[in-house]
């Protein structure tokens, strides 16, 4: 029996696929976007489970090449929405207009889409716009649909929301309330380039430079990809682990360490558990493997839980992150399943 058995002949295949396309992708992007690995692993891992992603990072460093440049390696459709203080709903979203038929003389509305209606959106600061524009994107990123009047409109699929923030500059902003932030699968930093890499950027483009980008994927291969991360089987210690993880984020309740009654007010709801596994799921199958590991739910607590927690004012007056707590986490849960199991502390937690 091999690795890829449990998914059957057509998931073997498509694993083999998906690592073939892998070094494809990674070598396009590689072309326009100097290092930010990570970033970039995390964005397909997000794309390949029907989520999205928040990114968050000083001007710069290239969030929005990266987005553009993924879109045309993957041949999706792309669309890029600035938000500003006076953008409308209906200017993402779409609009009715009265359009006269010139055969009959008779008016008719028509609906004109919006930039909501492509493959890849870009929803770039997205923390520049009141919230009830920003309201209007929890429909399409939830339903896939947006709703103009008495009418539902589907949106492209697959569909994609990559928002940006600019942590820098909060005058004028208006913050995602908690409950939108929930609706994205992960928050991602994009740092600062390392020396070498911003020496290659230097180099790169500040000479003659092509850009050009091959489509490696096609929107039916990220469909059947997303459809095959939902059949891979998950053993029951790493779903235990995964809720060990996003329990212990909850203030008040039983088997919660000390330092999360200490550092935190608010913590991650069950949505924070299905991402992890989803996330986890994708993440197997992007390194080419068939199974989900702990080390695969270890790598995705960060981005999945640091915009679900809500920091104690003790913890914000003394400069603790989210990340910060998240590292303890991990650190403090057992990773082998005899070790979980056998815990007081996580009996407990277990048991409420």
């Amino acid at each position: 029996m091999t690795e890829y058995d449990s998914l059957g002949g057509q998931g073997a295949a498509a694993i083999e696929k998906l690592a073939a396309a892998r070094e494809k992708i990674l070598g396009q992007l590689s072309r326009v976007i100097v290092g930010q690995q990570q970033v970039i692993e995390q964005l397909l891992i997000s794309l390949l489970s029907r989520g999205h992603c928040l990114l968050e990072g000083v001007p710069g460093l290239a969030k929005t090449l990266m987005i553009s440049t993924l879109s045309r390696a993957l041949n999706l459709s792309f669309s890029r929405i600035q938000f500003t203080p006076d953008l409308m709903p209906a200017d993402i979203t779409g609009t009715e207009i009265i359009e006269e038929n010139r055969s009959t003389g008779s008016r008719e509305y028509r609906f004109l889409p919006g930039p909501l209606f492509a493959n890849v959106v870009l929803a770039d600061e997205i923390n520049r716009t009141p919230p009830k524009t920003q309201a209007a994107l929890l429909e399409s990123m939830q339903e896939r649909q947006v709703t103009v009047g008495r009418v539902r409109h589907k949106l492209a699929d697959p569909f994609f929301v990559l928002a940006t923030q600019n942590p820098i500059e909060q005058e004028g902003t208006y913050p995602l309330p908690e409950a939108q932030q929930d609706r994205f699968m992960f928050k991602v930093f994009v740092r600062y380039p390392t020396f070498e890499e911003e020496y290659q950027v230097a180099e790169r483009t500040t000479a003659v430079w092509d850009d050009r980008v091959e489509p490696v994927l096609s929107a039916e291969d990220i469909l059947e990809v997303q459809q095959l991360v939902r059949s891979v089987p998950v053993a029951p210690h790493v779903i235990r682990y995964a809720l060990a993880l996003v329990r212990q984020t909850r203030v008040r309740e039983p088997g919660v360490p000390d330092f999360v009654e200490e550092q935190l007010s608010w913590g991650a709801g069950p949505r924070a558990v299905q991402c992890l596994i989803l996330g986890a799921k994708a993440r197997c199958l992007w390194h080419g493997r068939s199974h989900v590991s702990v080390d695969d739910i270890r790598e995705l607590a960060k981005p999945v839980l640091r915009h679900r927690l809500v920091l104690s004012f003790t913890a914000e007056s003394e400069g603790v992150t989210t990340d910060d707590v998240i590292q303890q986490i991990l650190d403090a849960t057992p990773t082998r399943e005899d070790e979980l199991s056998r815990d007081e502390r996580f009996q407990t937690i277990f048991a409420s």
